[in-house]
């Protein structure tokens, strides 16, 4: 039923209305933190006002300052585990290792400036030098993701520091108190508040970030779709800086696996970690036709054995929930649409409880499946398709937009180097999971995946641009052609 307006009522000025960003608990629904939204452009004109003299200390102080801010985190490492899986409903020992991950990421962004952006100078003739220095943007905007919410910005967060730049920060809606912590920690190490600022809000706050709030970059870790509106978005800015960390419908390749249950645990877990809520996550398994029986037997067997419970259920489980109920949604939306198309499940996704977003871990066949989606699914499917040859399952692995990650399990060496030679990925892996990328390397991928600028230990080359320069004690300058004779009349 509508309600008619009332004429006589007050009008609210809804401009004036603070709106609540709240948080909730996805295994219990319960509220883990609310607060206010905020406003980018305030946030920005604080980050500007402190980055002139961030920028101005020396590399070796903001160094010292980011290895404060590790010692924070490790002293609060069980505090911050505990909320992590509180807000997102991970694990506890999932949301251990990520707080893990923050630590050791200072580390390698240290190495990864040292070896990435150095100071190099070069003798030139006559006594002359070229000097080649970095210096950083200015304020970054980093837009934060929901599966890995401390882990994934803090790895934009901490190069962009060293580098000098200043940071404005909005976590996701879904969970803004983790992202709250992690910013606390920084200030506690005594980096000033006005280096790292909080932007709490949901989309529209985003959209205001990423603006006209006066920004010199921003760092994205999220979907392929918000990546590709914010590259629309910045088509017309090229003078800022847009790093695009996107997601993937990830091919795992399993042929002539010489253990059949080591392949099916590398299948499961590139599948259904993280309740599979990872970008690097395996979407398609692709297997040679005829010979999949056994490899599907025993991944079926590992998925009914996974336990799907709340983060700090004894004994600790495998999966727990997906973010929310509307990402559950979807996903069983995205599993019907498979089935309607064709797929043949064999084993089922199931809501155990309807009024919260757990899922259990499924497997369809869908390669009889008609004009198959090329999507992301953001949750524990596995899809399997049978291909009659390696040819075959290297065209299907290229067979979408997509190219982030993929992994080949089994063949030999030479099937190997074949497969790395012709797949398109940003991240390719040999007899491990897909979701196996380590922070000590590049991470990034192309097609729809990435826009070309690698996170991890790569991210210190968007945190920082060159400059050149050519450089002598005291000028010295000739112009040996094009100049009239000084000592020649004009007639």
């Amino acid at each position: 039923m509508h309600r008619q307006l009332d004429e006589r009522a007050p009008v609210v000025d809804r401009a004036c209305v603070a709106e609540t960003i709240v948080s909730t608990n996805p295994a219990t629904g319960e509220q883990v933190w609310s607060g206010e939204a905020g406003d980018a452009a305030a946030e920005v004109v604080a980050a500007r006002a402190a980055w002139p003299a961030w920028a101005a200390h020396s590399h070796a102080f903001r160094i010292e300052a980011v290895r404060r801010f590790a010692n924070v985190v490790r002293g609060k490492e069980a505090e911050f585990a505990e909320l992590i899986a509180r807000e997102t409903g991970k694990p506890f020992w999932e949301a251990r290792t990520e707080v893990g991950a923050v630590v050791n990421k200072v580390q390698i962004s240290i190495d990864a400036y040292a070896e990435r952006t150095p100071m190099r100078k070069m003798e030139a003739a006559l006594g002359n030098r070229v000097a080649v220095r970095h210096k950083p943007h200015g304020v970054l905007a980093v837009l934060g993701p929901y599966n890995f919410p401390a882990h994934l910005p803090n790895g934009h967060i901490v190069p962009a520091l060293i580098a000098g730049n200043t940071v404005v920060f909005k976590p996701s809606e879904k969970t803004p108190a983790t992202g709250e912590f992690l910013v606390r920690c920084f200030h506690e190490a005594g980096i000033p508040e006005g280096a790292v600022r909080l932007l709490i809000g949901g989309p529209d706050q985003g959209r205001a970030l990423a603006g006209p709030s006066g920004i010199d970059g921003l760092l994205f870790t999220g979907s392929a779709r918000a990546g590709i509106s914010l590259h629309k978005q910045f088509a017309e800015t090229p003078q800022k800086i847009l790093a695009l960390e996107l997601g993937g419908n990830n091919p795992l390749v399993i042929w002539e696996s010489k253990d059949v249950d080591a392949a099916a645990m590398v299948a499961a877990q590139s599948a259904y970690l993280t309740a599979g809520q990872r970008c690097t996550a395996a979407r398609r398994l692709i297997v040679e036709d005829g010979k999949e029986g056994e490899l599907v037997d025993a991944i079926a067997r590992l998925a009914d054995r996974i336990i799907v419970d709340q983060p700090f259920a004894d004994p600790q489980p495998f999966m727990g929930p997906v973010i929310d109920n509307a990402a559950a949604d979807q996903v069983q939306e995205q599993w019907l649409n498979l089935m309607m198309k064709g797929g043949k499940p064999l084993r089922r996704l199931d809501r155990p409880f309807e009024e919260r977003p757990y899922l259990t871990p499924a497997l369809i066949d869908v390669t009889d499946a008609k004009e198959r989606p090329d999507e992301e699914i953001f949750g524990p499917v596995l899809q399997l398709i049978r291909v009659k040859d390696f040819d075959a399952a290297i065209d299907e692995a290229n067979n979408t937009r997509f190219g982030l990650a993929a992994s080949l399990i089994g063949g030999t060496p030479e099937m190997y180097d074949k497969f790395w030679a012709n797949v398109r990925a940003g991240v390719i892996n040999w007899n491990k999971p897909t979701n196996g990328a380590p922070s000590s390397a590049p991470f990034g991928g192309v097609g729809i995946s990435g826009n070309h600028r690698p996170s991890a230990f790569y991210a210190a080359d968007y945190c920082a641009y060159p400059v050149t320069s050519s450089e002598a004690d005291r000028a010295r300058a000739a112009i040996g052609e094009g100049l009239r004779d000084p000592n020649m009349q004009e007639d």
